[in-house]
């Protein structure tokens, strides 16, 4: 016992100290060898847990699971109408959130300027708003992609697609995600709600003016975009526009071509039945999966995007049979990068993709260049070009 205890003793006094093996203590037990060993594993484990690159992972990986606060932010600015409130026709005149409040809800007592100055601060960090610092006071602003939300002189923003985006029944299908890669024959949205994305909003009026309130805002930029850059319209006399809504695209490329005669707009016809009167243009309902009118060129713009492989094939092979030769599809689509990065176009094209794949089609997607010249080649179209004009959608020219 006492030569128990008198090793032990010693184990404690030299445990800083490391001893050959043929001059270890016979009686130490395999656990005290051990012991010997472990306090310079723990120490170089806790330098690699102190270390600048695992500090950085531990605060990324923080940021991830609560970027959830990032769109919702946006979405509670937009409803409240905050970016229009700062705007003021152009003078975007630094405001407190209390100046922000008095102009959104001049008759609401209790707002809390407090919680939204905590919305504008976060947003301010991802590039949204502009924070002016004076003291203790704190100023906000649009910037650049702040400006994106308030309504400019056609009456547009991109408020109505940041709405649309986070509707109850679109945030619902999120936690769902997983279901996707579980079983990929149902979206997400479906086992959320019960039905299809499109046959949702059709039930829904305000849901259905929403989404073309959003498509409008984001369409009439791209649409300015394509029409400087690309010069595919010439010479087409009679042109249809898949999936047009309510004609706004038609429209604007008669204005630009006025060779382009006769346009037709087609969609669903419960799209059209709510479509205006505009010259030029004759609203034709239908199903794109069944016929497309003839035409010069067909039009569609984020069509394709939405649907699986087969069911573009089919979309396409419609395309083919109802143009002549030499005749133009013309698509305009978001295109994958071959190689993933971290720069803000490939991020926004990553996760519209998640978003088609949660909503609208489990095995819809966003394609790369290379996918899209194979469905063109599948469907019929032995000439393919794309055209990288707008920083998000590509045109992509399939001709017969």
């Amino acid at each position: 016992m006492l030569l128990v205890g008198y090793t032990a003793k010693r184990h404690i006094t030299c445990t800083s100290t490391y001893l050959p093996p043929k001059k270890q203590n016979p009686h130490l037990s395999k656990d005290a060898k051990t012991l010997n060993i472990k306090p310079t594993k723990k120490k170089k484990m806790a330098d690699e847990e102190t270390s600048e690159s695992r500090n950085q992972a531990r605060l990324k990986i923080l940021e991830l699971a609560n970027m959830i606060s990032v769109p919702m932010s946006l979405n509670a600015v937009v409803r409240l109408n905050v970016p229009d409130a700062i705007w003021q026709g152009g003078s975007n005149s630094p405001l407190t959130a209390s100046q922000i409040l008095t102009r959104v809800l001049p008759s609401r007592d209790g707002a809390d300027a407090e919680n939204l100055q905590r919305l504008l601060r976060m947003l301010s960090s991802y590039g949204v708003f502009e924070e002016h610092l004076n003291g203790s006071e704190r100023k906000y602003s649009l910037t650049d992609v702040g400006r994106t939300l308030a309504t400019d002189a056609d009456g547009l923003s991109y408020g109505p697609y940041v709405l649309q985006h986070h509707q109850d029944a679109l945030v619902s299908a999120w936690p769902l995600v997983h279901e996707a890669v579980v079983d990929p024959t149902t979206e997400p949205f479906v086992k959320a709600n019960g039905e299809p994305a499109y046959d949702y909003y059709g039930k829904k009026p305000e849901m259905n003016g929403l989404m073309q309130k959003a498509m409008s805002g984001v369409s009439v930029p791209f649409m300015k975009a394509i029409l400087e850059g690309y010069d595919g319209f010439k010479g087409v006399q009679k042109l249809v526009d898949v999936g047009g809504s309510a004609g706004d695209c038609l429209r604007m490329i008669q204005r630009k071509h006025p060779n382009v005669r006769e346009g037709i707009n087609f969609d669903l016809p419960e799209v059209v039945a709510k479509a205006p009167p505009i010259s030029g243009i004759i609203h034709v309902g239908g199903d794109m999966f069944k016929s497309i009118p003839e035409a010069d060129a067909i039009f569609m713009k984020w069509v394709l995007t939405t649907w699986t492989d087969d069911e573009c094939k089919l979309i396409m092979e419609n395309c083919f049979k109802a143009l002549p030769e030499g005749g133009k599809l013309i698509a305009c689509e978001p295109v994958l990068p071959n190689e993933t990065d971290d720069s803000h176009r490939t991020r926004a094209l990553l996760e519209g993709d998640i978003f088609v794949m949660t909503i609208y089609r489990a095995k819809g997607k966003h394609r790369t260049e290379d996918e899209f010249r194979k469905l063109g080649l599948a469907a019929g179209f032995p000439n393919f070009r794309a055209f990288y004009i707008d920083y998000f959608y590509t045109v992509l020219e399939f001709q017969k």
